[in-house]
């Protein structure tokens, strides 16, 4: 079993720094840094793919934070299981323990549509004007019943694999309503800049979930919620009380610091990643995976 139990409801069972550096998929042979640009296009498609649905982002996020479980359990391989099922069966499963559940029609379609050539989620700049983009074809995402079935019985086998891997353990606890306590115990909503900081907390906490330190994966709700809050009110130049109030909430001066430093790099990060993959798509099947991998071979033997 890759996961305890979890102490508490506020608290996430935590992975191991060996199950981070010793990743079933880099066993399987997978390069560190593919592996990274592949689980972060993974949860930008969960994402996607929950906003394209309707779901609330407490959903979409413990949906991503199960996806990145996965990968770093035992028996989690981008040579075994392709990023785009596990996490169609990720948003799937935990759909329907939420109170708006989709039915599988609901998830694959909207999946066949933003993995279509003409989806702008990895199509070239999402920066560009939507007039420059083309419109969407409605033939390169059309499931036919065949397809759908053979899909619909794909998905009901992903999301059992899902389970197996990881125990059975579904648990995940969020740090936004503890942001929210966190920022009335510091009096903010009285004030005028009270929204836009939780706002940015907020804004910072999503960001956090397409990490690649995994920082939902190592760190406990109060701890991404008291970085969030702190750097925040730092980019917005609002005043906290000057003693070390993020003591109060368990959390010391490293790891805030770390976390902090973390959630900085999240828009370089994302940056270099859109820049690396601007002329081609992430694999997200696991044939992608080994034609990236054969790719790579044949230029090493050039070089």
């Amino acid at each position: 079993m890759a996961f305890g139990a979890p102490v508490s409801h506020l608290s996430n069972p935590l992975v191991a720094p060996l199950q981070l550096s010793n990743s079933s998929s880099q066993a399987d042979g997978i390069p560190a840094d593919l592996e990274t640009s592949i689980r972060f296009a993974g949860a930008r498609l969960t994402q996607a793919a929950g906003v394209l649905l309707g779901l609330s982002q407490d959903v979409v996020a413990q949906a991503i934070v199960l996806y990145s479980r996965f990968w770093v359990a035992e028996g989690g391989s981008l040579r075994v299981f392709g990023a785009k099922d596990i996490s169609a069966a990720c948003l799937y499963l935990i759909a329907k323990l939420s109170p708006n559940p989709q039915s599988p029609r609901n998830i694959l379609n909207v999946y066949a549509f933003l993995i279509s050539p003409t989806s702008p989620l990895f199509s070239g700049n999402l920066h560009d004007a939507p007039h420059e983009a083309p419109p969407p074809d409605p033939k390169s995402y059309y499931l036919s019943e065949g397809t759908y079935f053979a899909q619909r019985a794909s998905l009901f086998r992903t999301e059992a694999e899902v389970l197996r891997v990881l125990g059975f353990q579904t648990h995940i606890a969020l740090p936004y309503t503890v942001a929210i306590s966190y920022l009335q115990a510091l009096d903010v909503f009285g004030k005028a800049s009270g929204p836009k900081l939780s706002q940015r907390t907020f804004a910072h906490l999503t960001s956090a979930l397409l990490s690649p330190q995994l920082l939902y994966l190592t760190h406990q709700p109060p701890a991404l919620a008291t970085a969030a809050i702190y750097l925040s009110a730092r980019d917005l130049g609002v005043k906290l009380p000057a003693e070390d109030w993020w003591e109060v909430f368990d959390v010391d001066r490293e790891e805030l610091g770390f976390l902090v430093v973390a959630l900085r790099s999240m828009e370089g990060f994302a940056g270099v990643e859109q820049e690396r993959w601007q002329r081609k798509r992430v694999p997200m099947a696991v044939e992608d995976v080994e034609g990236e991998l054969e790719a790579r071979r044949l230029l090493d033997r050039e070089e």
